[in-house]
């Protein structure tokens, strides 16, 4: 009986883990689709955007860096580099 509870539990987090996964990659996919559009990037694919970066000013450029490196910078790897950096700025 024991066995059987324990692999309910574990199915259920399973269920959760993927859930959340599946959340975050919407949320991130949503967040892409929303910096294309603002920087009018019609294309889907990497030389699109690629191509699109060339035509841009350096000021420009430097903007769509930050807000792609605010957005998508992981929050626990690597955090105490991630702060020296900003401080740098």
């Amino acid at each position: 009986m024991k066995n059987s509870n324990l692999k309910g539990v574990f199915l259920t987090l399973a269920a959760v883990g993927v859930a959340l996964t599946v959340k975050k990659m919407s949320d991130r996919k949503k967040e892409v689709k929303g910096i294309l559009a603002e920087y009018e990037i019609k294309g889907r694919t990497p030389f699109a955007f690629t191509d699109k970066i060339r035509e841009m000013d350096d000021e420009k450029y430097a903007e769509l860096k930050n807000r792609i490196k605010e957005n998508f910078a992981s929050k626990r790897c690597c955090n105490r580099h991630f702060r020296k950096e900003n401080e740098a700025a």
